[in-house]
Formats: structure tokens, sequence, C-alpha cells
């Protein structure tokens, strides 16, 4: 009985020490990291976000832009918002629990998420918008556009996760968090630590097969996401999306907004030849923009044919193949990440 008493407290004392640890990361990240943008309550949920007014005559409609998993605001703000600025307005959001946004009950759901952002829109002033969706993110703008088909000007999806796979698997410390009590232990004591140490390794693999961008973790405030509180709400994300695919692909060919799809065919985060070629294939009139030797991140690798999607939705004239074929001859010998991060082949079954 003495030994395991003594077990215990050592079970204690370790547990205690790693929920310390964690705290004391979470200071350094946030002291690091600060809110860039302003705030608004919008359904009792704290949201952060930067909206960047538009000039007196844009040339292009308002954008607003949904980030993907793991991501917050900046991940696609410091790409593309110096390419737009003073040509359109701009509404940048940290979706709920990522980055400096607050949580609440169920938004976890796309739905919901896409019902925040309109509302967020009202409070701004934002009729319609082209509504731009990196990855996760992908899946929200389908929401909004199925929502709120008259608010939706035109959707531009970039590497984005929308469709069944077959499986539906994901990390197991996803399925891991969202687990009642034994997810939040591991969240507030584990991940943290954990996450610290291979966040550079896995933003090759994000990346791959092109090269990081220059302090990109920076940059982007990608270390918010090892804060107990956005780790679950990124694991509840992710480990919903399965089921928001099942229940939504059907429903694509409701979807009646102009729609643009950039993919890399080197992705080795989600199943290009499953979401990109199934928006395609499902929503009426889309044009699929396939870029060969990309990665995960057409926002950062070739931003400039991401920009050149948006202006083709305010009526300019752009050949988005010749431009991708143009982003092809940059990153023709890209290599990053070889035999470290393959690119995903969809399994053909299960």
């Amino acid at each position: 009985m003495h030994f395991l008493s003594i077990v215990l407290m050592l079970l204690v004392g370790l547990v205690l020490l790693l929920v310390a640890a964690t705290r004391l990361n979470v200071w350094f990240i946030e002291r690091d990291n600060p809110a860039v943008g302003s705030f608004a309550e919008v359904d009792g949920v704290r949201l952060h976000y930067v909206h960047v007014p538009g000039p007196p005559e844009p040339t292009m409609p308002p954008i607003v832009f949904v980030h993907g998993a793991s991501a917050n605001l900046n991940d696609q703000m410091v790409p593309l918002r110096p390419l737009l600025e003073g040509r359109a307005e701009m509404l940048f959001l940290d979706r709920p629990g990522h980055g400096w946004s607050g949580r609440g009950m169920g938004h976890e759901e796309q739905a919901a998420q896409a019902s925040l952002i309109a509302g967020l829109m009202d409070r701004l002033g934002i009729e319609r918008a082209i509504i731009v969706g990196h990855s996760f993110g992908g899946s929200v703008a389908a929401a909004f556009a199925l929502a709120y088909p008259e608010r939706t000007e035109g959707l531009l999806f970039l590497s984005p996760a929308t469709h069944p796979w077959p499986g539906g698997k994901t990390s197991w410390y996803y399925h891991l968090t969202v687990v009642p009590v034994f997810g939040w232990l591991f969240s507030e004591t584990l991940a943290s630590p954990a996450g610290a140490t291979r966040l550079t390794s896995a933003t090759v693999c994000v990346f791959a097969p092109n090269d990081v961008p220059d302090a990109y973790l920076r940059r982007a405030q990608i270390p918010l996401v090892l804060r107990p509180g956005a780790f679950r709400a990124n694991a509840r994300d992710v480990d919903g999306l399965y089921r928001f695919a099942l229940a939504n692909a059907p429903r694509y060919g409701d979807i009646a907004a102009p729609t643009i799809v950039i993919s890399g065919d080197a992705d080795t985060v989600v199943y290009e030849e499953i979401h990109s070629l199934g928006l395609a294939r499902d929503i009426p009139g889309a044009e699929l923009v396939w870029v060969r030797n990309l990665g995960h991140k057409p926002d950062w690798i070739a931003a400039d044919l991401v920009v050149a999607a948006i202006e083709k939705f305010g009526g300019a004239p752009r050949d988005l193949q010749a431009l991708a074929r143009q982003v092809e001859g940059r990153i023709a010998g890209d290599r990053n990440g070889a035999g470290i991060c393959a690119p995903t082949e969809a399994p053909s079954g299960g």
C-alpha cells in the first residue's frame, strides 16, 4: 500500500509538472504572438479579425478569408494582404477557438462557423463577398455557400478538404483529444511540449515538396495552436470533418456561385484527387486549376495565382491555366521533404 501511495504521488507530481510546463509555454506563445486585429462578439462568441476597408472605387468585390486547421488569420493575411490592399475590402478572421477567437459550444460544425462569419460580415456591413477557403477552411466555405447563396459572390478553394475519403481516418492525437477527460488531460500536459518539438518538421511536410518560406512559423503565428484550448478546438474541427463531408458533399451540386479550385498534385496533407477533383466535378461550372509539384500551400507558394483567381471573380480577364504553368516553372525543381513527406495517395478502399 505504501508503494502504491508513492507511485500515485509521483504520477500526480508528474502531471502537475507537465501542467506547469504547458502553462509556461502558453505564456511564452501568447507573449510572442499577440493579437493583431480587433474583437467583436457575434452570437456570444468573441471573434478576432482584421478588417481592411476597400478603396472608394474597388476593382474587386469584398473578400473573406477562411483559414485551415492548425492556423489562424495570419496564415492567409501575411502573403495575400499586401497583394490586394487598396483594391478590395478584405476580412481576415480567426475561426472560433483558433488564434485569438473564443469558442462556443457546437462551433466545431462548419454550419455554425459559417453563421458566425455571416454575423461578423453583418457587423462590418459586408453584404456579399468572395469566400476564400484553404484546407479545412474549404469545408467552411462550402457550408457558407450552401447556407448563404445570396451572400456568396464567388468561391475560391485552395487545397480544400471537403469530401469523404476512404476510411475517414485522421491522426491519432485528434481522436485522443476529443475523448472526455483523457483528451483534456492530454491537451493540458503532453500536447503542447510534444507539439513544440514537432512543429518545424510538421511544417516542412505541410509545404512539401516546396520550400518553407522564411520565418513562416513566426510570421503566421502558428505556435498559437499549441495552447490547450486551441489544440482542443482544432482537434474537434478535424475529428468532425469526415461527418460533415458525408452529409454535405451530396449537396455541392446546389452551389450556384462561380467557383475556382486551386490544387497541387503533390499535396502531403489532403487527398487532392478526392477533394479538389470532387469539387470540380460536383459544383456546376467550377474551374479546376491543377498545378504540378505544388504542395498544400498555394496561398504562400502561388500567391500570384491566388490573386489572379480573385481578380477573375471581379471580371478581369485572367488565364489561370497559363498562370499555373508559370508557377510550375518556378517550382519544378522543388524537392523539400523528399524521403520524409510522401504525397498523399487515396486508399483504394475502406
